[in-house]
């Protein structure tokens, strides 16, 4: 299997630490402060803010298609609903969020208690 160079980017971590360019081959490799791999956002800073915007996002949407597409709005159907459809994009890989950022936790929290559509 060959190596693709165009894929592979540097994130430099640290505040205070000289930034130098890499290369790899004779191809310089792009410098980036946000990367996604397997679902999960990671910043150069190492905050999971945008990670925990992304999962309010997407639980937020779903709770949107759940609102628009059901018509019969039991408790119980909605429950598992929101059980099966909406609480995994809130708890993929949000376990790594700090409960000491008020903002992410009230973030995510707003969906727990019911979000703005159902």
């Amino acid at each position: 299997m060959l190596f693709n160079v165009e894929k592979c980017e540097i994130m430099h971590l640290g505040r205070n630490k000289k930034q130098y360019d890499y290369t790899l081959g004779n191809t310089p490799l792009d410098t980036v402060s946000v990367e996604k791999d397997l679902g999960i956002v990671m910043s150069n800073d190492l905050k999971v803010s945008q990670q925990c915007t992304q999962a309010y996002v997407k639980a937020n949407r779903m709770l949107g298609v759940i609102n628009r597409t059901i018509t019969n709005k039991s408790r119980f159907i909605l429950l598992n609903l929101y059980k099966s459809i909406v609480r995994p994009h809130l708890e993929y890989c949000t376990a790594a969020w700090s409960p000491y950022y008020i903002k992410d936790k009230d973030l995510l929290e707003r969906i727990y208690r019911g979000g703005s559509h159902v």
